[in-house]
């Protein structure tokens, strides 16, 4: 894990922000959804891809009947 040497506090709600710089460096813009991981004694954030129910895949990832599902998953499916 490589450290960018920048400290900050959290508010009385639980809040910290991502300095401007890391989030352009990041491409994370107003909006977008993070997801929040615990590994160990670590707290990870990414930014959030919808993946696949099936192969975990977040390339050409669409909706069905409310479930996220890859293009190649959804043929393998369909074509049974």
């Amino acid at each position: 894990m490589k450290t960018i040497g920048i400290v900050r506090k959290l508010d009385e709600l639980g809040r910290i922000v991502l300095p401007r710089e890391l989030r352009h460096t990041l491409g994370i813009v107003k909006k977008d959804v993070l997801e929040i991981f615990v590994d160990k004694e670590y707290i990870v954030l990414r930014k959030y891809k919808p993946a696949c129910i099936f192969c975990n895949s977040v390339s050409d990832v669409t909706e069905y009947k409310g479930k996220k599902i890859c293009a190649s998953c959804f043929d393998d499916i369909s074509s049974r």
